[in-house]
């Protein structure tokens, strides 16, 4: 997702960082080679278009890449049948602001918690760090706490948190938000949000004690970046071996 889609000055303002020359299967097959699995396909439409682009990746990689974007009960589980591990959803569980607590018992249902990620993504307001949905534009009455991550980890499998004030711009991480993500999430939980160096990823695991991951875009070379491909793998590799 490039940007934090921010419309607060009218459509015209968007900006498309990136284009890419390669089909999305190219992408799963680089990842799966390098076994870097729990990458995310997100949808930025739901047109034709985007669905085909998305299966292709899935496909290609069966088991290792996550889903994301317009998740549904009604779609979640041809996402899950063609190849996702995971999907992940945010929006179809706000309605209107607000946590839609038996839209997400039931996706909970078809799908079974250990296969949902739920992207809690968060803006700050007011000193605290809010959950925002509908491309990032709408708050929702949803604050980031210890107790909203310890009441949600019982349905799902992992969070996934933007820091969308700094999502795709490339200004380095928000080090408050990783640190309460590190303290507070009793599940696996993964970061993503200013990125550009290697030292920030020394940041966010110095900043999460070890306990958060982080998921890199824009920032590397094979998306348009300066930030190169083949040095965060082996940055990933070294911290595995560390943990083993």
């Amino acid at each position: 997702m490039p940007g934090a889609y921010r419309r607060e000055n009218g459509a015209d303002n968007l900006k498309t960082n990136f284009v890419s020359d390669k089909p999305s299967s190219w992408y799963a097959e680089l990842y799966q080679r390098d076994q870097l699995t729990g990458g995310h396909v997100i949808m930025l439409g739901s047109d034709d278009a985007s669905r085909q682009t998305a299966l292709e990746a899935l496909q290609a990689w069966p088991g290792g890449l996550q889903l994301g974007g317009g998740v549904t009960t009604d779609n979640a589980m041809q996402y899950l049948d063609a190849g996702a591990s995971h999907v992940i959803v945010t929006s179809f569980v706000f309605r209107e602001g607000r946590l839609e607590e038996q839209r997400l018992a039931d996706l909970v249902k078809l799908v079974g918690k250990q296969r949902l990620v739920l992207d809690l993504s968060c803006r700050q307001r007011d000193g605290q760090y809010w959950v925002v949905t509908d491309r990032w534009q709408r708050f929702s009455s949803l604050m980031l706490s210890e107790a909203t991550l310890a009441e949600l980890a019982g349905s799902c499998d992992e969070f996934l948190v933007h820091g969308v004030d700094v999502e795709g711009m490339q200004l380095g991480i928000d080090d408050t938000l990783v640190q309460l993500l590190g303290k507070w999430s009793p599940i696996p939980v993964t970061y993503a949000g200013g990125a550009r160096t290697l030292e920030d990823l020394e940041r966010v695991a110095a900043a999460g004690k070890g306990r958060v991951d982080i998921t890199v875009g824009s920032a590397l070379d094979i998306f348009g970046g300066q930030l190169p491909y083949a040095d965060v793998v082996a940055w990933h590799n070294k911290q595995q071996t560390v943990v083993a």
